[in-house]
């Protein structure tokens, strides 16, 4: 693990922490198991927790504030799909840990690893020779009537025979002390990345008992993981490992991101791969390269559109083929989502004695599946002491129902339901988990406890149970029976108290060789490569928005009619207004009518590319690209987008609103970007994908910059004092000028300053240099496509200011206007032809027509 602390040579005795935090702590609920006191008080490990916390416990409220920062600066979230607003929530993490002394670990670790290797085997058997259907130990409408066993992959042998890679058991510890397995999740476990996040949050604030007891590391685990698939994988050491992700949407793709990080492999999404001949790659901006090692969190049934689900757009047409033909190690192999049926459960004894010969160290919580007549004519009486819950996943699976909160009519009409079709519904008994300690800012509360411990494959056909677990715990309301994150519940970092020696592995691989680092690049995927390119785009596109509405706003009250016309036709042209929103130059209300149309339209996302709408494609873009950018450009990106709404809705709010507040508003959206626009350019590795993000910025000013400036001029602005500024203000360059210029209003000195002056990144001259350059390093893999490219942009540095001074017969500068028309045109053409090139790998199609 990243981190380390050594424990103390001296753990200080502080006698009276342990007496306050038993005074500070509320009765636990009666029939559930207490981990915090036992029959002498506290319980010997939260004992040993609070006497090394010692005058610790007077700093909990800090330290647990500090927790929450770590989470915030991390960037930790949750999406909740079941909430409206529910994208993008702070992980909720508890401060106080789960502690589990090392002999109920080393029960927990027997008891699982046996599962493990009870569930793989029963996949081998179940898709080879299915002697557990021809002995009656699995009846077959358990497992051909489940939507996640895939026929198409029967008979298909994974390499080395591991068919689950990651498996995960969700554990409570009854009223007894004993443990039992609620459910297990084998098709795409979540939760590995979750729990690293709050061992990085919470080990580093409770430093001094994490020491003390000894807390056994995580590190060697996922180094283990990483070995097994290594070790199974066609091309061995080298192989290319990646995350297959269904998308930042998806409830857990922090933890998707924050994994990928933490393991050092490529996060991609199903468009980001292709088979070809069997063999899985990926798409980059050079062109495929070979994947062999391919962790999912994508469901069985969305993974290969060509075999399973059509209108699947998350996987990759011919996964099953590549898996077919062995050139692949997918972890987890698809068709092992029907062994999380509950239906299933009573079962599991027979079939372990069958495949392995064992007892079941660790039983689970009593289940009866319905579809045997015997036993649900013998259980309907007793409805009402069960949960009900459905035994097969499909888009009609109803809520878990604890069926003792129902009424008479309604366990009645359930009752029914389940006559009507008993196999689709399985009964439960209502499990009590035991009540872990935590802290509420005050004092302790009891919060029913469960765990999820994860058994990880090693490559030599054993598994390794992870020194730890996430731990769900209920919510404040304490309403939610099963502890899911999605309703409400928090989590914990869980503490195991090593027996032995503490692991100090370390994640860190054997270290390269200098001939390894010759020629060494991060590759980019082509979907990373273009939302880096519309990256850049946004970025620019927000900020030329803001500060055209900006200086829409100030200029209103106080600008010539002619000028103001020129700004009303600009903020139409870039979508600020819409087209039928009268133009502030014209005579009467005008004026008043556009300020109201502009500010209202400011907020908008819903398609006009106002300033809104480009915060927030801004935001979608870096929310793509969360495993490329640091949490603090995270974060800035949220803040702007944030920041932006939530002061814009409460100026407009006011009553009469103030158009200088709006602008205030504004100003502070600018004040954001410029410093997004640092951190692209100061805090990003200067490879191929900063390059794209720098092409995108680059094509977007030299657009931008172009049209403003030829329609300007055509306008006449550089006639007057009020459009002289307006122009310079428009192209970030006031101050510049009259720094070289003074108060000069002439026409030449502003072409110098905003074509030609390659010293000036807002010039033309620079852009279209820069963009250049950036170009041919980026597509050096095709340095004659790269060259052409370069050769049809525009070269401004090139051009003579005299010719660009030139006035025609009507007074119009006619040179300089045609040039910047052709830029924009080139620069256009630019765009299009690096996206079918780079992202889509399409050329010009051949239409010759051969007679």
């Amino acid at each position: 693990m990243p981190f380390s602390s050594p424990p103390p040579a001296h753990t200080p005795d502080h006698p009276d922490t342990p007496a306050l935090a038993l005074a500070s702590a509320a009765p636990g609920r009666s029939g559930s198991l207490d981990e915090l006191r036992g029959a002498q008080g506290l319980e010997p490990l939260w004992r040993s927790f609070f006497s090394a916390l010692g005058q610790g416990w007077h700093e909990l409220a800090a330290r647990s504030a500090r927790i929450q920062r770590r989470v915030r600066d991390d960037g930790a979230t949750y999406n909740v799909h079941t909430d409206s607003g529910g994208v993008n929530q702070p992980w909720p993490l508890q401060t106080l840990p789960f502690l589990v002394d090392a002999p109920q670990w080393q029960h927990i670790e027997r008891g699982v690893a046996q599962r493990a290797r009870l569930l793989n085997a029963t996949l081998a058997d179940i898709y080879g020779p299915q002697q557990l259907l021809r002995e009656a130990l699995l009846p077959p409408q358990l497992v051909f009537a489940h939507p996640q066993y895939l026929r198409p992959l029967h008979g298909v042998a994974p390499r080395g025979g591991v068919h689950l890679h990651v498996q995960a058991f969700d554990l409570a510890r009854g009223p007894e002390g004993q443990w039992w397995v609620l459910a297990q999740r084998v098709q795409a476990p979540s939760g590995l990345g979750y729990l690293l996040e709050n061992r990085l949050s919470v080990a580093p604030q409770l430093a001094e008992p994490f020491g003390a007891l000894r807390v056994q590391r995580l590190a060697a685990s996922f180094r283990a993981l990483l070995d097994g698939l290594l070790r199974l994988s066609p091309a061995g050491e080298r192989s290319r490992v990646a995350m297959l992700t269904p998308g930042p949407l998806h409830e857990t793709y922090f933890e998707q991101v924050f994994l990928a990080r933490y393991l050092g492999i490529t996060l991609v999404e199903g468009s980001d791969l292709t088979v070809r001949s069997g063999k899985l790659y990926l798409k980059t901006m050079h062109g495929l390269e070979r994947v062999h090692v391919l962790l999912r969190r994508v469901d069985d049934e969305w993974l290969d559109p060509l075999e399973l689900r059509t209108d699947s757009a998350l996987g990759v047409p011919g996964l099953l083929q590549a898996l077919r033909a062995g050139e692949l190690v997918l972890a987890n192999a698809p068709g092992a989502g029907w062994l999380e049926s509950p239906g299933l459960a009573a079962f599991w004894p027979g079939v372990a004695q069958h495949l392995m010969g064992e007892d079941l160290l660790l039983p689970a919580s009593t289940h009866w599946w319905c579809g045997e007549a015997s036993v649900w004519q013998a259980q309907r009486s007793r409805l009402a002491d069960f949960v009900v819950a459905p035994t097969f996943p499909s888009a009609a699976a109803f809520e878990p129902v604890v069926a003792a909160e129902l009424d008479a009519p309604a366990l009645a009409a359930l009752a029914a339901r389940i006559d009507a079709d008993p196999a689709a519904y399985t009964l439960q008994a209502p499990v009590q988990p035991s009540q872990t300690p935590c802290w509420d800012g005050a004092g302790l509360q009891p919060r029913a406890a469960v765990l999820r411990v994860f058994a990880l494959a090693d490559g030599n056909g054993g598994w390794r149970v992870l020194p730890g677990a996430l731990t769900r715990v209920a919510g404040e309301a304490g309403r939610d029976p099963w502890l899911s994150m999605q309703r409400g519940s928090a989590s914990a970092d869980t503490w195991v108290v090593a027996s032995g020696e503490v692991d100090s592995s370390s994640l860190l691989p054997r270290p390269l060789t200098a001939l390894e680092l010759l020629g060494w690049h991060r590759s980019v995927t082509s979907r990373a490569a273009e939302n880096l390119f519309w990256l850049g785009r946004y970025t620019e596109r927000a900020e030329n928005s803001a500060r055209l509405a900006r200086c829409t706003l100030e200029s209103l009250p106080s600008l010539p009619g002619p000028l103001l016309q020129w700004l009303g036709e600009q903020a139409q042209l870039q979508g600020l207004v819409g087209e039928g929103v009268p133009n502030p130059g014209a005579h009467g209300q005008a004026a008043r009518v556009f300020e109201r149309a502009l500010l209202h339209a400011l907020p908008d996302t819903s398609g006009a590319p106002s300033v809104g709408h480009n915060l927030r494609a801004l935001r979608g873009c870096a929310q793509a690209l969360r495993e490329r950018l640091s949490p603090e450009a995270w974060r800035l990106v949220l803040e702007v987008d944030e920041h932006f709404e939530q002061h814009l809705a409460a100026a407009l709010a006011q009553r009469p609103f103030n158009a200088a507040d709006v602008a205030g508003v504004l100003g502070r959206t600018a004040v954001h970007l410029a410093a997004i626009t640092g951190g692209q350019t100061d805090r990003m590795t200067r490879d191929d994908g900063w390059r794209l993000l720098s092409v995108g910025r680059q094509i977007e000013r030299l657009d931008t910059q172009a049209g403003l400036l030829a329609t300007g001029l055509a306008a006449g602005l550089q006639h007057s004092d009020e459009g002289f500024a307006l122009l310079l203000t428009l192209f970030d360059s006031l101050i510049t000028y009259r720094a070289q210029f003074q108060a000069r209003r002439e026409l030449l000195p502003l072409v110098q300053l905003l074509v030609l002056d390659t010293d000036n990144p807002r010039s033309l001259a620079w852009v279209a240099r820069t963009l250049r350059e950036r170009l041919r390093k980026l597509a050096r893999h095709d340095p004659a496509w790269a060259d052409a490219q370069a050769a049809r942009l525009p070269q401004p540095e090139q051009w003579s200011l005299d010719s660009l001074g030139s006035l025609d017969a009507q007074g119009q500068p006619a040179a300089l206007l045609a040039a910047l028309q052709q830029a924009q045109q080139a620069v256009r053409d630019a765009s299009d032809a690096i996206s079918h090139r780079l992202f889509a790998h399409v050329t010009q199609a051949d239409r010759t027509v051969w007679q």
